[in-house]
């Protein structure tokens, strides 16, 4: 047979692509290669078919269930469109398939004391339990003070007033430490008496004096002097005591669950991630993955002598050994469900990541121009999407470029691992971080740039990046424990980077120090222009630039409650913000409206009486008067002597009803043990009193519905009052 002329080949492509699409099917119980409708492939299947069509798209349909995985779906550089063509994993019209990296636990048995008790098959180790599609905690004790658990570089104090010393196996129990923004999950090897030690290279890798965890200046390893103790410790019998707590027992190889209210386990669902990485991608181009669920997928290196040494937002310190490396350019990412390793053109487009052990989708290796849109996630262990890398100079092709996560809706992602962020960004440029909707978050919600202030990293690949119009709310939540973060978080050098447009409200919002900050440029953030953002109800600074060496940024037309100080940065400037404000305009409002995935009003701010009053103190210490309260600004303290019964007050000039109290500690945290007194009189003889015990929040909320022209903070024994802020709402009306 004579080859094929080339008019003639031209002529047959441009027949198949004026045809449409391939299109191959498959199935959960897909079988055979036919790959169509009525007989449908395996997803492995359909890709190997895939490979053989040439001259027009593919679109490879998966049909509505659940495809349980015991190995990643894997598509390399052969599974790329090729010749201009595009191939597609996508839903079927109408269905919702579910990649699943789960296993079904099944045979429970129930004990006299209320819970119930599986056996887990060889292979399997059960670290996060999923009942009826809820996500079970594993079994944890109480905090144990520094005092008790005093760290070491080779272990803790502690296991005589912890009880360990008792519990029937011990070695199966974590520590759980949080240091500042850092989470440290590290297994117990050993108890001799009172003495702990943990699993390796775990321990030493959260300790100080590896030489490789980071900056010279960092001091928030488990033995540092920051470190305040252990947040619990988890996964022993004999911390079994709460509904929906479990425990997986490895030398019985048994998982035992106490379960909630309503939950009946001879009928329940009960799912375990054990498989890893559900899809990835290595070396593909023009490749579109579309509609798909990524559920159930597991993250094993906190199970092993690795444990979790967390340096930053979700990367870990691993090995026993590596190079000095104070920026760190050998951290760890997290597993994902979905892995994209250098790929070219991968559009990641209405996707589900869920239930998962580890984080959602990294794009890592040099992948360029691919992007992550219109995807939701939602209960993750780890962080949703992580972008790039941690190498400040990386060859050309390793360079991560004009990649996009946009329009996507992230809710309650860092469950397990606190230290992880929404969206991490390493050594990107061009990077489009816009329209996404973050929320409830344990610590910071955009973290974009990387390497501190090392010298290895003051001259980067970072630049030209875009983080514009997302909708970030209630992150940085205190009850987590993690501290020094933002809603948007940067580090490094990025020349045209730009931050616009932005709705940040309640970030570290009720925090127990001065901590919290809405947009940080922390470290040598440099060359990045804030603008037009619109920052409520933060726990500290709605913009910190806090160290010289970040220079030439610029804070320009923002709306603010608050204000904060001039930015430290070298050539650094604010200049037309809108700053104290008691309430949003219309145009902030317009402004917030528009931000994250779908659009939202904004909380508006309360009208503050006490703004307008008139304020005094029992007693000033220095210059730190009492109308510091009153001046919108939570970065300005005011401060009494220390005596008995010191206080503090505004005088509203005239009778209002009040509906709420405000009351902002200070920088210093020193305000606690108090009554706050409204009265209609100057003597408080008709005073309604609300007692606060410990020390104030920023905030702490008092409502009541009192008519009231005189606000007191007054000590109910003796010491200092000091305040950044205090403000008198009116009732609603």
């Amino acid at each position: 047979m004579a080859p094929q002329s080339a008019q003639a080949a031209q002529a047959d492509q441009a027949a198949r692509a004026a045809q449409g699409p391939k299109v191959l099917h498959a199935a959960p119980k897909g079988s055979g290669a036919d790959c169509t409708a009525t007989r449908p492939c395996t997803p492995q299947a359909a890709r190997d078919a895939a490979r053989d069509v040439g001259g027009q798209d593919v679109r490879i349909e998966l049909a509505d269930g659940t495809y349980e995985l015991s190995e990643p779906l894997k598509l390399g550089a052969q599974d790329s469109g090729r010749d201009g063509h595009t191939v597609t994993w996508t839903a079927a019209r109408g269905a919702e398939p579910v990649l699943s990296g789960g296993r079904t636990l099944k045979g429970w048995s129930r004990a006299d004391d209320g819970t119930w008790t599986a056996e887990v098959p060889e292979g399997i180790t059960p670290r996060q339990l999923f009942v009826d599609g809820e996500r079970a905690v594993r079994a944890r004790g109480a905090a144990c003070a520094a005092g008790t658990c005093d760290a070491t570089k080779t272990g803790m104090t502690g296991a005589e007033a912890t009880g360990i010393t008792t519990w029937r196996r011990p070695t199966g129990a974590e520590a759980v430490v949080k240091v500042r923004w850092r989470n440290y999950h590290c297994r117990i090897a050993s108890v001799t008496g009172d003495q702990l030690t943990f699993a390796q290279p775990c321990w030493t890798n959260s300790a100080s004096g590896t030489n490789r965890t980071g900056p010279a200046w960092d001091s928030t390893t488990v033995d540092s002097s920051r470190y305040s103790g252990v947040a619990f410790f988890e996964n022993a019998r004999e911390l079994l005591d709460k509904p929906g707590e479990f425990v997986w027992d490895a030398e019985d190889r048994t998982v035992t669950y106490l379960p909630r209210a309503g939950e009946d386990m001879r009928h329940a669902r009960v799912l375990t991630p054990v498989t890893e990485r559900l899809m990835v991608v290595d070396g593909a181009h023009d490749l579109r993955i579309e509609g798909i669920g990524f559920a159930y997928a597991a993250y094993g290196q906190p199970s092993t002598d690795e444990g979790y040494a967390g340096t930053q937002a979700g990367l870990t310190l691993t090995g026993a050994t590596g190079p000095v490396d104070h920026a760190g350019r050998h951290y760890t990412k997290p597993s994902a469900a979905l892995t994209v390793r250098g790929g070219r053109h991968v559009a990641v487009r209405a996707a589900e990541f869920t239930h998962l052990g580890g984080a959602g989708v990294i794009f890592e290796s040099g992948t360029k121009d691919s992007s992550v849109t219109r995807s939701r996630f939602t209960d993750l262990s780890s962080g949703a999407a992580y972008i790039g890398d941690t190498e400040p100079s990386p060859a050309a092709g390793l360079a991560g470029e004009r990649n996009t996560v946009a329009y996507n809706t992230i809710r309650r992602v860092g469950v397990e691992y606190t230290d992880a962020v929404g969206i991490w960004a390493g050594y990107e440029a061009g990077l489009t971080v816009d329209h996404n909707t973050l929320q409830d978050l344990p610590y910071s919600g955009i973290s974009v740039g990387w390497g501190w202030n090392q010298p290895e990293a003051q001259k980067s690949v970072l630049r030209d990046n875009r983080i514009t119009d997302n909708r970030i709310t209630d992150v940085m939540r205190v009850e987590h424990a993690q501290h020094d973060g933002g809603a948007i978080y940067t580090q490094g050098a990025q020349p045209g980077t730009v931050v616009s447009g932005n709705y940040i409200n309640r970030s570290a919002y009720g925090n127990t120090e001065r901590d919290g900050n809405g947009i940080y440029l922390d470290e040598q953030s440099s060359h990045i222009r804030v603008e037009g953002n619109v920052i409520t109800r933060i726990g500290y600074k709605w913009v910190s630039n806090w160290a010289d060496y970040g220079i030439q940024n610029l804070a320009t037309g923002n709306w603010t409650d608050t204000d904060a100080p001039a930015l430290t940065g070298t050539g650094s400037t604010m200049k037309d913000n809108h700053t104290k404000l008691d309430r949003l305009p219309a145009e902030a409002l317009a402004v917030a409206a528009r931000a994250g995935a779908n659009g939202a009003p904004a909380e508006q701010l309360r009208p503050d009486l006490a703004r307008t009053g008139t304020a005094s103190q029992s007693s000033t210490d220095g210059t730190a008067q009492a109308a510091y309260a009153t001046d919108g600004d939570t970065s300005t303290d005011t401060r009494t002597l220390a005596e008995a019964g010191a206080w503090w007050q505004v005088d509203l000039g005239d009778v209002r009803r009040v509906g709420q109290v405000e009351v902002w500690n200070n920088t210093s945290m020193t305000t606690a043990d108090f009554d706050v007194q409204l009265s209609r009189t100057a003597d408080f003889a008709d005073a309604r009193t609300l007692h606060v015990d410990g020390r104030a929040l920023r905030p702490t909320l008092l409502d009541t519905e009192a008519e009231a022209r005189y606000i007191r903070i007054k000590l109910t024994g003796t010491g200092r009052v000091a305040l950044a802020h205090v403000l008198v709402h009116p009732a609603r009306t």
